[in-house]
């Protein structure tokens, strides 16, 4: 656990990595920018997993930005959490302690909530109450240079039983972004 100099635990991991990950994405030319191809691919992942959301997920030091997403609607608008918890939607950017994405990022390993209740240090993050997310399930991106870029995710309003197939799943769609990304930076896509 991480505590900070006081000794509070801090709910949401501190990112050592998240200057050289900006510097990355700036490199590759995807740094919040609208990718459509990204926002196709979230709309698969939400496909192939059965969720009402999905993104694409790249984290810099303060926040995510969602380069690629899914919602019911079939909506891509917004802009931040107050505004997709008034509109009912998820915006492209989210605050960086908001969600489960920069505890993937920091561990770099997937992590499966299929109730976030269940999870004390989870259940207290501000997209329960403000848009009422119950399950999520997400992937590190790690390119070919070996940096966590972002994640690949989805999350649902209602608990979820992921289970190993789900693992599975969300771990081959991370694995296939960072392909996609690769393809790109080579000028090939």
């Amino acid at each position: 656990m991480t505590y900070d100099r006081i000794g509070h635990l801090l709910l949401t991991p501190v990112d050592k990595e998240a200057p050289a990950r900006v510097q990355r994405l700036l490199q590759l030319g995807i740094a919040h920018c609208v990718v459509p191809a990204f926002d196709t691919f979230a709309d698969r992942l939400a496909e192939v997993t059965g969720a009402p959301y999905s993104m694409v997920n790249f984290i810099d030091e303060n926040r995510q930005f969602f380069a690629g997403l899914h919602t019911p609607a079939g909506t891509h608008g917004g802009t931040d959490l107050g505004t997709a918890a008034a509109t009912g939607r998820i915006g492209r950017f989210l605050a960086r302690d908001h969600g489960y994405c920069p505890h993937v990022v920091v561990r770099r390993k997937a992590l499966v909530l299929e109730d976030v209740c269940d999870y004390p240090r989870f259940a207290g993050n501000p997209v329960v109450d403000e848009i009422g997310i119950r399950s999520y399930m997400g992937a590190p991106v790690i390119d070919r240079t070996g940096l966590v870029l972002g994640t690949v995710c989805v999350v649902d309003t209602e608990p979820r039983r992921w289970g190993r197939a789900g693992l599975e799943t969300i771990k081959a769609m991370a694995a296939e972004l960072a392909e996609m990304i690769r393809r790109r930076e080579d000028g090939r896509i």
